[in-house]
């Protein structure tokens, strides 16, 4: 949500992805150990979660957990992606702030609160090699969830039943900026793999409903890595976290990656998962540096300055339901095609947050290896 202009004045809301990884050229995938030291955590530094060098890709499926209530009379208006009027007839983008925010809950099982689908699409013929689930929310609004189902969602695969899931590391958990904010995660694997392309149900994300300053927000997504011979060699990437940009000062840190090799003209895409970003609140943005050049992404759907502005967009598959305004939940992919056109050797992404209470969760990048 917005904050004072005096806090503004004080200091710039930045925050960043540091990420670092280092492949070795015909190397086999790898995923990162599942963190047991403690259950929960205020900040998780981002850190490498999987990396492989392999013909193939990723893709992801997401969805929103909550919504404007749709008793509301602007409530379809804007999940539609319209702007709020006031009495002069002026207009501006509605953020999750200005509702009495309520669950998404599209399975007709008495027993779930919330749930939401989106379609996981990998090309035929291929393997899958990982899949991570992520998942998060604000737990404080007009009523305070409590902490103790952070770690715990259930998840459907195409035509099956809820399975109980449980987060295979530490969650991020911390009260800040008026919100009680908590990201959770899952190695699913076995599960994609076992199941394949099709609709995903994700139900029971602990997030609160109401209204507050801070705003209701809340979703999940699925990331899938996969193997296709009959697609380009690339390097492929997961890393998460969990940091309120908020906390960030100056202008942030950049960290490399390392051994990347791309050729001249590759092709790649990055996508970012991150929490109460708000619709038309300029300053947020999202950029990576190669061969000495920086290149702010976005698209039709997420503007340069605000790519933090609830939106599901990039490389999209179904969605049940298919808000175009999420009112709080951004997982996006943004093509790398212009950044990446004189090839080089390392690649490092920067998101900045200057105006929104916003939280960073993952980020997942595939791009075309050097022969």
């Amino acid at each position: 949500m917005p904050i004072s202009p005096g806090l503004l004045l004080r200091r710039a809301m930045v925050g960043v992805f540091a990420v670092a990884a280092i492949w070795t050229p015909g190397g086999a995938a790898t995923a990162a150990p599942p963190l047991v030291k403690e259950k929960e955590s205020e900040r998780l530094a981002f850190a490498q979660r999987y990396r492989a060098l392999q013909h193939g890709g990723i893709v992801r499926a997401a969805n929103a957990s909550i919504s404007c209530r749709a008793t509301l009379g602007s409530c379809a208006g804007v999940r539609e992606g319209e702007n709020l009027t006031n009495g002069t007839g002026a207009a501006r983008a509605a953020v999750n702030g200005d509702f009495d925010m309520f669950y998404v809950d599209v399975d007709s099982d008495p027993n779930t609160y919330n749930s939401s689908r989106a379609e996981v699409r990998v090309p035929q013929g291929s393997r899958i090699s990982y899949a991570r689930l992520y998942w998060g929310g604000n737990l404080r609004v007009g009523e305070q969830k409590p902490p103790k189902d952070n770690g715990r969602v259930l998840i459907a695969e195409p035509g099956g039943q809820y399975k109980e899931l449980l987060a295979d590391s530490v969650v991020g958990h911390r009260v800040a900026h008026g919100a009680d904010a908590f990201q959770a995660s899952a190695d699913v694997t076995r599960l994609v793999r076992e199941s394949g392309s099709g609709l995903y149900t994700v139900a029971q994300v602990n997030v609160a409903m109401g209204k507050s300053a801070a705003g209701a927000w809340g979703g999940w997504t699925l990331v899938v890595a996969y193997e296709n011979a009959s697609e380009p060699l690339r390097h492929l990437a997961v890393w998460d976290g969990f940091d309120a940009l908020g906390d960030r000062e100056g202008d942030g840190q950049l960290v490399r990656l390392a051994e990347l090799s791309f050729p001249a003209g590759a092709n790649g895409r990055a996508g970012l998962v991150a929490y109460n970003g708000d619709r038309g609140s300029t300053g947020d943005s999202l950029t990576v540096s190669a061969a000495g050049r920086t290149t702010a992404l976005g698209d039709t759907a997420n503007p340069r300055d605000d790519v933090l502005n609830s939106t599901i967009g990039g490389a999209v598959s179904q969605r049940v339901p298919a808000y175009a305004n999420t009112l709080g939940y951004d997982s996006d992919v943004f093509e790398l095609g212009t950044a990446l056109r004189h090839g080089g050797d390392q690649l490092a992404f920067r998101l900045v947050s200057q105006r929104d209470a916003a939280w960073a969760g993952a980020l997942f990048v595939a791009v075309d290896a050097r022969q």
